[in-house]
């Protein structure tokens, strides 16, 4: 919303100053000689608003209707053309049993994943991003998309063994996820793969995933998920109810830099929330798109609607100043 001739507003200063003298010489009562003042309340009865009071308001508001439409009000709609490179990315995220322990407190694993993953994915540009969860089995969750509300709605449902097959398939979440990259034009494609596991499940072994991945032109971030201290689990006891069992880590890590050294890629230990947080800023940074983003506002005139309220109050002000608020000398 804007004005094309603004200038044209100083004009309600005289308008206004004018109406606030025509209100005081409405109001003010004519004098007529009485012999007394008693009983002078029935004979001049008080009111609000009197003919003259009614129509100075309409008169006013007609002329300050005027006064805004030589100003000009228009309306804009503005459209957005964006060209330049991109990066398509897939959020490879591990959802097995183990991602349960409360090491990243007081969050779980793939809990402070998602808050992570989340922040990465508010801080991208126009990038088109997919998500992609496994467990004993892959499955794809959100394919690449920029539609940022639809894709954290989604991640917000991800949830522990979503998969419902146990175990952890790290080959098959690599080879599906590099399938949802395989016709991408993007100028960088990325698999950021997070997982506290080894892969003991599925056909397609992580490292043949891998080097498919790195023949594609796909590169893959390798994140893995533990404190050093190992994980805290909770077990739900029939007589004691929930207590809380640790458990050694099971990350196979030199798998993990193997598939990141193949497709060119980084390897990153998350120790802890802080250490998830900073992983995925530096891997934000190392995978920049290159965006212009040009606006284009197109303006449509609104005054021909406040030239039709002006000329409709002042018509409506001559016309009951002539009719029912006549008087007769």
């Amino acid at each position: 919303m804007r004005l094309a001739d603004p200038w044209w507003l100083l004009l309600l200063l005289p308008v206004i100053g004018l109406g606030i003298l025509l209100w005081q010489r409405a109001r003010r009562p004519e004098g007529i000689q009485f012999p007394e003042l008693a009983g002078i309340d029935q004979v001049i009865p008080r009111k609000a608003l009197g003919p003259d009071e009614i129509l100075g308001i309409i008169t006013l508001l007609g002329l300050i209707a005027a006064v805004v439409a030589l100003a000009r009000p228009q309306a804009g709609l503005t459209t957005q053309q964006i060209s330049g490179q991109g990066v398509d990315i897939i959020l490879c995220l591990d959802t097995s049993g183990s991602m349960r322990s409360v090491d990243f407190k007081p969050q779980n694993r793939l809990g402070a994943a998602k808050q992570v993953a989340r922040k990465f994915i508010q801080d991208r540009g126009p990038d088109r991003i997919g998500i992609v969860i496994f467990g004993g089995a892959a499955l794809t969750i959100c394919p690449l998309t920029n539609d940022k509300r639809a894709l954290l709605d989604l991640l917000n449902q991800v949830h522990i063994d979503m998969t419902g097959v146990d175990g952890t398939a790290i080959g098959m979440a690599l080879a599906t996820s590099a399938d949802r990259l395989r016709e991408s034009r993007a100028a960088g494609k990325v698999i950021l793969l997070l997982t506290d596991g080894r892969n003991n499940q599925g056909a397609i072994d992580p490292i043949t995933a891998a080097k498919a991945a790195a023949a594609l032109g796909i590169k893959i971030h390798a994140v893995g998920a533990g404190s050093l201290e190992g994980g805290v689990m909770p077990v739900q006891d029939p007589l004691f109810g929930t207590r809380y069992v640790r458990m050694n880590n099971d990350l196979d890590e030199p798998t993990l830099r193997r598939i990141a050294q193949a497709t060119k890629g980084l390897y990153f230990r998350a120790k802890d929330v802080k250490g998830m947080q900073n992983i995925f800023a530096r891997i934000n940074r190392l995978e920049k798109s290159e965006y212009k983003i040009e606006e284009f506002t197109n303006y449509r005139d609104l005054y021909p609607a406040w030239l039709g309220a002006a000329l409709v109050l002042l018509l409506l002000g001559s016309v009951l100043r002539q009719t029912v608020f006549r008087r007769i000398p």
